[in-house]
């Protein structure tokens, strides 16, 4: 076994050296890969058991709390679970068709049932011979990506077989070594869910805090005047694909950030939100950015101050003013006439100091965030293939 390594995370050193002595498997020697039973649209009701399509499990994988659109009765959830099983505690769900390859790893709070054919099923996992968290973290590594893509079938929507996932080959070190890798990357994805869940809050808090004084306790005797009293919103600026060289400054599109780019447009703190393709959705930037010609953005700020018109054109319907047919498109016009209330000038001032705090600590989360993804994602391949090994 050659010399360890150090690297630093913090105040911890992960200590990795090379890895040697691994053993193949294939997948379906190491767990049942299988699906649901079918479900019929007979057995929808209005509320009951959750039932999970790739599009619930992508949200969870990206930490987006959405609840699920369909339910079926808990009496058929009960048949199901009593004849054939159901998801539990550990086992992995796969999505199989359109996008493939987002896995969920069952928690012990989840009760649901699933599509079949959307979603193909980990259960009853060897964990003597593997661990669910190792297997989880190799799927989403490049190597686990690279081996579903060889397998994936069908020319217009991709999909994965069970078949084709049984056949599939993977490297394992002992169960220790797994445990102790998972455990290094359980400890960096708890930090950064940490530190995203704390972001949710602070931003509820603001939220909370606007929809108290603006519009819970608004008074009759503001003036009524209109949107474009409190700011003006201009056309982002084109920026050639060629020409977005990578760089510090974010590129905030339609749909939110983009890559960064080595200039901005504009000194952060600012607002924007989408002018074609999506609209509806706001941003706060904190930082200096270059707002994209898809979006909007705020250009003049006149009684309004940047968190309190973040959270203005938050609360208006957006979406209600699209003025395009095969594409979304927001006439900035149309949000400059929207009638609103006008809040005296001191009570806002009032609600900006109070927020401004939370979304600069928001920002310094953001920046954690971005620091422990980057040593997570260049941890994972090098464990993933064996380069290196945590020391346990």
């Amino acid at each position: 076994m050659s010399g360890q390594t150090e690297l630093m995370w913090g105040e911890e050193v992960i200590a990795l050296e090379a890895a040697t002595d691994w053993t193949e498997y294939k997948l379906g020697d190491l767990a049942e890969i299988t699906s649901s039973k079918r479900i019929f649209y007979s057995d929808y009701v209005p509320s009951g058991v959750p039932f999970f399509r790739s599009k619930e499990i992508i949200d969870r994988y990206n930490r987006r709390a959405g609840g699920s659109e369909l339910f079926i009765g808990e009496e058929r959830f009960l048949e199901i679970k009593n004849k054939f099983g159901v998801p539990e505690t550990g086992d992995i769900l796969l999505t199989s068709v359109g996008t493939l390859g987002i896995p969920y790893l069952v928690e012990q709070k989840d009760r649901f049932y699933f599509k079949d054919g959307n979603l193909t099923w980990f259960r009853k996992i060897n964990t003597k011979i593997i661990n669910a968290d190792y297997l989880l973290a190799w799927i989403t590594s490049d190597i686990g990506k690279q081996k579903l893509d060889e397998i994936a079938i069908g020319s217009t929507q991709a999909a994965l077989t069970i078949v084709g996932l049984k056949g599939l080959t993977i490297d394992l070190p002992t169960i220790a070594e797994q445990h102790a890798i998972a455990g290094v990357l359980r400890s960096l994805n708890d930090k950064i869910n940490l530190f995203h869940r704390q972001n949710a809050t602070l931003e509820a808090l603001a939220e909370t805090l606007f929809r108290q004084w603006f519009v819970e306790e608004s008074k009759e005797e503001w003036n009524e005047g209109v949107l474009g009293d409190l700011f003006t919103l201009q056309r982002g600026f084109d920026l050639p694909t060629q020409n977005r060289v990578p760089g510090e400054f974010p590129i905030i599109t339609s749909s939110g950030y983009s890559a960064g780019h080595n200039e901005y447009k504009i000194k952060g703190p600012g607002v924007t939100t989408g002018r074609s393709g999506v609209i509806g959705k706001v941003f706060f930037v904190m930082e200096d950015f270059w707002p994209l010609n898809t979006s909007l953005f705020i250009k003049e700020y006149k009684l309004g101050t940047p968190l309190f018109c973040y959270f203005t054109l938050k609360f208006v319907d957006l979406e209600s003013f699209n003025a395009g047919s095969a594409v979304p498109t927001l006439n900035r016009n149309h949000v400059h006439a929207h009638v609103a209330a006008i809040p005296p000038k001191e009570l806002i001032e009032a609600f900006e100091e109070t927020a401004y705090p939370h979304f600069v600590k928001i920002y310094q989360n953001t920046k954690q965030i971005q620091t422990l993804t980057n040593l997570r994602d260049t941890l994972l391949p090098k464990l993933m293939s064996g380069e290196v090994r945590v020391a346990y």
